[in-house]
């Protein structure tokens, strides 16, 4: 699947928040009915394994053309879409 970078000054915190949210539905959790608000605790909630936190790293990156640090890479930041949103917009 490719993906190409987008224009980020475009891209406000709620349409971001909406990628990231189909992006789970569709690669990670694989049900879209499934409800994914913006405080749902992905990792500690189970929804999101080493693997698959990995993988959505993966898609952040080269969607949002950021990169994610070792030491960032961890509950902190992607334990929900807020925190998630957050981050990307600190990294652009």
């Amino acid at each position: 699947m490719q993906i190409k970078n987008i224009k980020l000054s475009s891209m406000s915190n709620e349409s971001i928040k909406n990628e990231i949210r189909q992006y789970l539905k569709e690669s990670i959790v694989q049900d879209e009915s499934m409800i994914i608000d913006d405080n749902t605790p992905l990792i500690s909630g189970g929804l999101m394994d080493s693997i698959s936190t990995l993988k959505m790293v993966g898609y952040i990156e080269q969607k949002y053309g950021i990169e994610f640090q070792p030491h960032e890479v961890d509950r902190e930041n992607l334990e929900t879409l807020e925190l998630i949103t957050n981050f990307i917009g600190s990294k652009l």
